[in-house]
């Protein structure tokens, strides 16, 4: 904002509810609030912006032109480009490539994760995406998967914060290492997997804690070999899935939505987000953005062009009331990854806010820790 206290007029998504009101900053954090319940229907109807929590990407390859393993100002342009969509805090996501690039695109990251870059979302710090995977499930990664050791995944992890590790639990020795991995503070989430519903299982069981774009790229359900789509289904608490409607059918998210309570949504955007139709890298793939989707050369999804107002804007179309699409683009997020003061409109937290027009839901306003961006 323009000072260090500042305060935000509007209808107000909290804890409690919907308050026609007004948020106090001060120092970057949310200082004081105010107002009158209001019901849904009525703000909507209403002149005054909805004032949400800012929205977490915990899975966001690019956006803008810009891809997360390259070097330079890549990671900067890619959290200004979805700042500007309401994201006021993401983990930058890796691809699988060999071993020397992750280490580069590590090292590339890591200011980032350690500052933030004013105008610019807030770096959480890293997913890494591969290069633990299944060779059978790769969707969009190249082909430099290779079996963990916990060794070299703790190197990576001390070049840039690894918050979120995918793994396929079905690789060689990889249950065994799922606890020290988690000692070391990582979430570790079962994905770009061909394993059986017996494995993911055991993998929730050692404690893996999520799964990585639920339906894509894993063993599908079916009636006598449930798969890993089985076991999230099942037992998760947490898992991430991608709403453009493209990659996942609105049947389907809503069975997610009754089966794992902290289902929580994700862009899984490349660097065509926000772009214009053409040619774009992915990592080292070439992908092609066209007719909303990102594209191989062969017809594989590969990432997407979303961004969370737009999965907002989906979930509420496919029937989510405001207060629930809100929190899966941002409480959940939070809470998955123990974070206290994100993804919620509450007195001490991070003054993180995205201002939607009441009946378009455009974004107006996007304010990060306190700091109103030029859109």
């Amino acid at each position: 904002m323009s000072g260090p206290r500042a305060s935000v007029a509007g209808c107000l998504l909290t804890p409690q509810g919907l308050l026609r009101g007004t948020l106090r900053i001060h120092g970057g954090r949310i200082a004081g609030l105010s107002g009158e319940p209001v019901e849904e229907a009525d703000a909507r109807a209403g002149s005054m912006p909805l004032v949400l929590p800012g929205f977490i990407d915990l899975h966001l390859h690019g956006g803008g032109g810009a891809d997360t393993m390259d070097a330079g100002d890549a990671v900067q342009r890619i959290a200004r480009e979805h700042a500007r969509h309401g994201t006021t805090a993401l983990l930058a996501t890796t691809m699988t490539a060999p071993l020397d690039e992750i280490r580069a695109a590590l090292h590339a990251l890591a200011p980032a994760c350690a500052q933030r870059t004013p105008g610019a979302a807030r770096v959480l710090g890293v997913h890494l995406e591969g290069p633990y995977i299944s060779p059978e499930r790769l969707g969009a990664q190249p082909a430099f998967a290779r079996a963990p050791t916990l060794d070299e995944i703790l190197a990576l992890h001390a070049i840039a914060p690894i918050r979120v590790l995918t793994l396929a639990p079905e690789l060689p020795d990889c249950l065994a290492l799922i606890p020290a991995l988690v000692q070391a503070g990582l979430r570790v989430q079962i994905g770009h997997s061909a394993g059986t519903y017996e494995q993911a299982l055991q993998a929730l069981q050692q404690g893996a804690s999520g799964f990585t774009h639920l339906f894509n790229a894993m063993s599908p359900l079916h009636q006598r070999a449930p798969g890993v789509v089985g076991a999230a289904l099942a037992h998760a608490q947490h898992a991430e899935l991608i709403p453009d409607l493209l990659h996942v059918h609105p049947g389907a998210i809503h069975a997610a939505l009754r089966a794992i309570p902290g289902l929580y949504c994700v862009s899984d955007a490349t660097a065509a987000a926000g772009m214009p139709d053409g040619d774009y890298r992915l990592g080292r793939q070439s992908v092609r953005k066209c007719q909303g989707g990102v594209r191989l050369a062969d017809g594989t999804l590969a990432g997407s062009t979303l961004t969370l107002d737009q999965a907002l804007r989906n979930l509420l179309a496919i029937g989510l009331p405001l207060e629930q699409a809100s929190a899966r683009v941002s409480a959940h997020a939070a809470r998955y990854l123990g974070l206290a003061d994100r993804g919620r409109l509450a007195l001490g937290a991070w003054a993180d806010l995205v201002l939607l027009d009441p009946a378009t839901l455009d974004v107006l306003q996007v304010i990060v820790e306190g700091e109103l961006l030029e859109l």
